[in-house]
């Protein structure tokens, strides 16, 4: 299963956050690790890699840095839970001289799909939620021919039909008597059931960032709490993931944005890369959101990681059963259909 889930391709020309070969590898599901292994710092001889070749590898990330090809990166190569690479290239903020470091915080794009999968999954184990529930019986918005059958698991496997091409519909909801705290993500998430399905949901895959967005309106409903709160309190804070979060304001981040990265995502006439976001700039999006949003650091992400190649449990804590990881990471629905290459798929949140 694919663990660093996809990012664009402009993000990852750029930063290139690699948690963990090991995991982020193609494997069957079968192949979990055993449980009870934690994330620890280990040498390549105690995992059985090489530590030239691993030298190598930094050294084509260094040399992409000194052609511009890459602004910075920070690699993390773990494997059996043993760290044995874990190192910094190029530049945080280029303009500025801040070199990149192992601790960085980057936005972790649609990294973030996979934890919000947890997050639903976790609600469905607790009963609050099932994958056959029709989005419909939580959002009266959704009541309607063309999104009235499309249910959770069509969401999280991206085969719900929507083919709703922005984050949200634009313009936001502006604040009203009866909406005096609009925009938010649940209010946002009811008018994607206006639009509906362009296809019969379930038939086809189209990767698609209003579903998972609607997911995260679904965790706050079913949960009782905003979707940044839950996943705090139900995985970041139990996991250790203390440099996880969804707010790019340095007071919701623990006095942290200074270790953020620059977002550069576009190049001017000359080739260079620019800066898209700067740290202290306005959020993306003035609401937590599902489809991406989260703020994290490799070192965070490779036990998030983990937990899944345990099994759902991490330090003799259980955050999912067995059998809903599997569940999870089982093909849903074909990515690649008519494709001459070798067939991919889509599981619960998870490419697989």
């Amino acid at each position: 299963m694919s663990c660093q889930h996809y990012i664009s391709r402009r993000s990852r020309a750029l930063l290139a956050v690699l948690v963990a070969t090991s995991i982020a590898a193609t494997v069957p599901t079968a192949h979990l690790s055993a449980q009870g292994t934690v994330v620890t710092r280990g040498t390549p001889a105690e995992a059985g890699m090489s530590a030239g070749v691993l030298a190598g590898g930094v050294a084509l990330y260094e040399e992409a840095v000194e052609r511009g090809d890459l602004v910075g990166a920070v690699l993390l190569v773990a494997k059996d839970g043993k760290v044995v690479l874990h190192e910094a290239v190029g530049w945080r903020d280029k303009a500025r001289g801040v070199p990149m470091e192992p601790n960085t915080l980057f936005r972790m794009a649609s990294n973030t799909k996979p934890v919000v999968a947890a997050g639903v999954a976790m609600l469905v184990e607790d009963g609050e939620l099932a994958y056959n529930d029709l989005v419909r019986e939580y959002m009266p918005e959704w009541d309607n021919y063309r999104a009235g059958f499309i249910n959770i698991g069509h969401l999280l496997s991206h085969s719900s039909g929507l083919r709703i091409p922005t984050l949200f519909l634009r313009p936001y909801m502006e604040p009203s008597a009866d909406h005096p705290d609009a925009p938010t993500l649940q209010l946002e998430a009811a008018r994607f059931g206006s639009v509906g399905a362009e296809v019969v949901p379930g038939t086809s895959y189209s990767y698609n960032n209003p579903g998972f967005n609607t997911l995260g309106a679904l965790v706050e409903m079913a949960s009782g709490m905003p979707m940044d709160a839950y996943l705090d309190a139900e995985l970041y804070t139990p996991l250790g993931m203390d440099d996880s979060y969804h707010h790019e304001v340095d007071e919701k981040m623990d006095g942290k944005l200074d270790r953020m990265s620059v977002v550069y995502y576009r190049r001017d006439a000359e080739g260079g890369w620019m800066p898209g976001w700067t740290p202290g700039d306005p959020p993306q999006v003035p609401f937590v959101r599902a489809s991406g949003g989260m703020i994290s650091t490799a070192g965070d992400y490779v036990i998030f990681c983990q937990m899944f190649l345990n099994g759902g449990e991490y330090a003799g804590r259980r955050y999912l059963s067995e059998q809903m990881v599997r569940l999870m990471t089982t093909p849903k629905i074909r990515t690649n259909p008519g494709s001459s290459g070798p067939p991919s798929y889509y599981g619960y949140g998870w490419s697989v």
